[in-house]
């Protein structure tokens, strides 16, 4: 009888064991994920978290939680990423604010490129030039002309400086010569308000913030990041065929976890992440959030954000920018 009952659970135990998804103990140690994203809910990377995570459990055997850890430009979440055990339990949806942020802070608690897995890119999204309604600006080829008659007359809005949004315009304003005002806003919302309210006379923003903006004929959309148009506004013209090519002017979102996790679980969560990202009602979903999917190796993504940190620090040094 004791033999017997020996054999049953060394059976049950055989049996558990196949029925565990692949992964082995990287997956059981996994069961349940935070996902932790370094900014506030509704922004870009939250929304792909939820969005990715609900598919991606299922297929690799775990629970999604999304975690919000905003601050410091998303410096508070990352370094809370890089100390944790890489074990699968915490892993990461980010933005290309992760690349500029070394060349704003003189220091980081972290090091963005050793101490973080790049797993997989997710989504690129689009950026759009935008004009207050009452600017004198039909197109590209006007506000260039508008402006360069009116050097330093005219202003520009961001979230703050060291923002995309306003790393984007600095861009944009060396490569076409162009002498604009900017005026930092401590968030999104104040910066939005100005702009409809015509304190100020232009912005970035992502494009699905913006159309809202547009439809209501508050604003007006000159241009969009990007060699090609974009879905959500194909009258508008891409940066690239203004001759300005993408000028770093478009985000792009990824998976990563801490520095050292498995190879093999790695390339398992690429593998896994490439086949969510190509489901339908994916795209769907992205679209509306002004984002297309977008695939690269662990490799791949690793050497993207490796060069643009050093791009970035560049850029930020030569144009004297600093942070609020």
């Amino acid at each position: 009888m004791h033999s017997f009952a020996l054999s049953r659970r060394s059976t049950l135990a055989a049996l558990s064991a196949l029925l565990l998804p692949a992964g082995g103990a990287f997956a059981q140690a996994a069961r349940v994920t935070t996902l932790v994203v370094p900014y506030t809910p509704g922004t870009g990377p939250d929304s792909l978290a939820r969005i990715v995570g609900a598919r991606l459990g299922p297929r690799v055997g775990t629970t999604f939680v999304v975690e919000n850890k905003a601050g410091a430009s998303g410096n508070i979440g990352a370094d809370y990423v890089s100390k944790a055990k890489p074990d699968g339990s915490v892993l990461m949806v980010t933005v290309n604010t992760f690349t500029i942020t070394p060349a704003l802070y003189k220091s980081l608690p972290y090091n963005p490129i050793s101490d973080f897995t790049p797993i997989a890119k997710l989504a690129i999204g689009n950026l759009a030039l935008v004009v207050n309604a009452n600017v004198p600006a039909q197109n590209f080829e006007q506000f260039l002309t508008l402006v360069r008659s009116k050097p330093g007359g005219l202003s520009y809005g961001s979230p703050g400086n060291g923002t995309p949004q306003h790393l984007a315009m600095e861009v944009l304003k060396k490569r076409f010569g162009l002498d604009i005002l900017h005026v930092p806003y401590k968030g999104a919302a104040g910066a939005n308000q100005d702009l409809i309210g015509g304190q100020i006379q232009m912005a970035v923003l992502p494009i699905h913030t913006a159309l809202p903006f547009v439809r209501a004929g508050k604003i007006r959309m000159l241009a969009v990041s990007g060699d090609k148009r974009a879905s959500l506004a194909p009258d508008v013209p891409s940066m690239g065929e203004l001759g300005a090519g993408n000028v770093d002017l478009s985000l792009y979102f990824w998976l990563a976890g801490p520095a050292g996790l498995p190879a093999d679980e790695v390339t398992r969560l690429n593998r896994e992440v490439a086949a969510v990202m190509a489901m339908p009602d994916v795209k769907e979903a992205l679209a509306v959030q002004g984002m297309v999917p977008a695939t690269a190796t662990p490799a791949q993504l690793g050497e993207t954000i490796k060069n643009d940190i050093g791009h970035w620090k560049q850029f930020v040094t030569e144009q004297k920018i600093h942070v609020d």
